[in-house]
């Protein structure tokens, strides 16, 4: 017999790259949070990941089979965890994940998760190519 304190919880993906709490001003009429606001904390996210790994400025060009698992309600603290799946030539796919902490409880739970596609660019918007680690400047 299987005890559920034998399962291990399930933990986030990835690093926590955005952190921010949902308010009354982003809801639905039923009170929920919107899901287009954690789409966007989401694509915020994996931007900051995009730009930090592509050393510059990149676009979103596709999400990918986003499921909203749990609904957000005001006052939970909403945090986002990215991990870079795959890089491409000018292209990177990052997993985004993101998870509430209930408010006024110790509830961590999984929301919903998706994969974004970013492409980096230059400064006239023309794709350019994702630096390899040797190119880094640091290591």
């Amino acid at each position: 017999m299987t005890h559920t304190a034998d399962i291990p919880a399930e933990e986030p993906r990835g690093e926590l790259t955005v952190r921010t709490i949902a308010m009354p001003g982003d809801t639905n009429a039923n009170g929920d949070i919107f899901g287009g606001w954690v789409m966007s904390r989401m694509d915020q996210a994996g931007g900051i990941a995009g730009v930090d790994r592509a050393q510059g400025r990149v676009v979103t060009v596709a999400v990918e089979a986003m499921t909203f698992i749990r609904p957000v309600k005001v006052g939970d603290v909403l945090s986002v965890y990215t991990e870079i799946e795959s890089i491409g030539r000018t292209s990177m796919r990052i997993h985004v994940e993101a998870w509430a902490k209930r408010f006024r409880t110790t509830l961590h739970e999984k929301v919903t998760e998706a994969t974004f596609a970013f492409v980096a660019i230059d400064e006239e918007g023309r794709p350019r190519p994702v630096p390899r680690p040797a190119e880094y400047p640091n290591g």
